[in-house]
């Protein structure tokens, strides 16, 4: 069996081993893969894997010995999955192997917020605390989450796992989701969400309807001293918008570790914002959780080798 790994760059930049691969086939691994050099790399395999490289019906037309495609991610929307049908090539991903690092990073934003760490570091660092007259100082006004509200929009895995670390902070929890839920203690609708919340944190999948839900009219409708976390996907919000009410004063911050085309572009209008904190996409980079993909990127494989496929999303 013939193995190529189209963009491997992403899941293991060189920290982990794809030695496991080798037990099932032959491994091929490119770093990256431009769009022009898929077809070529595919050649007469029978398995790719790749995270962010687009397969289209091009492609699956000039490469017919292909019958399988790992997902090394949650989402496949780079994948025609019509077209992986009509071709007979299986389709897997991995769910909910990031569930504990996305939420983390979810609170590492918050708490940035509410504490304002890298602020006072910068300060102290500059000597304004060796040249004050006082014991402490704050430059900004800071804040306990105990008490404070979380509205979480979208409330699978890691949804709720936000929900669990904003309890043990002592935070309120409320939750506008598609799919009613009996552990969901205050469920919402969506204006409510948006009325309410001190902190508003985002993992919905982006869909036609969720797309660019986070418009000028819902930023309008949050509290001037709320705070918007972005961990799902970039489009879910319109970033102009977001821009605007951010200068404006409209909302208090926003953080986010998606934007809506990535590589980020220099135009982007988050680039420069006040109050506005932006991570590369790294939420799922942490070494255990891309060991965790790996280990279900083979496990995939091996269940469609033998037959039972799992995670099949075509």
């Amino acid at each position: 069996m013939k193995i190529t790994v189209l963009d491997g760059n992403a899941l293991n930049p060189g920290d982990l081993s794809w030695k496991i691969l080798e037990e099932i086939g032959e491994v091929s691994v490119y770093p990256r893969t431009a769009p022009e050099d898929v077809i070529a790399r595919i050649g007469d395999s029978d398995v790719v894997l790749l995270n962010k490289i687009s397969i289209t019906e091009e492609v699956l037309s000039a490469c017919p010995k292909l019958r399988y495609i790992g997902v090394q991610a949650t989402g496949y929307n780079v994948i025609d999955i019509e077209a992986c049908r009509r071709h007979h090539v299986t389709v897997t991903n991995v769910p909910s192997y990031s569930t504990a690092g996305v939420a983390q990073l979810v609170f590492s934003f918050i708490c940035e917020f509410a504490c304002h760490v890298q602020l006072h570091t910068d300060s102290v660092m500059a000597g304004d605390w060796a040249r004050s007259p006082d014991f402490c100082y704050w430059k900004v006004p800071l804040q306990e989450l105990e008490g404070k509200t979380l509205g979480i929009f979208g409330y699978g895995h890691i949804g709720s796992r936000v929900a669990k670390i904003a309890e043990a902070f002592g935070m309120q929890v409320i939750a506008c989701t598609r799919t009613p839920k009996a552990e969901i203690a205050h469920p919402v609708d969506f204006e409510t969400l948006l009325k309410t919340s001190d902190f508003i944190s985002l993992h919905a999948p982006l869909t036609a309807q969720t797309k660019g839900i986070i418009s000028g009219g819902a930023l309008a409708q949050m509290k001037k001293t709320a705070y918007l976390i972005n961990t799902a996907r970039g489009a879910l919000v319109d970033e102009a918008a977001v821009r605007k009410a951010l200068d404006s004063g409209t909302i208090a911050g926003y953080a986010c570790d998606v934007v809506g085309e990535e590589p980020m572009l220099p135009s982007n209008p988050l680039l420069g914002a006040p109050n506005c904190l932006i991570t590369p996409h790294i939420a799922w980079a942490a070494t255990e959780t891309r060991s965790r993909l790996l280990g279900v990127v083979v496990d995939n494989l091996r269940a469609f080798c033998n037959g039972t496929p799992q995670n099949v999303v075509s």
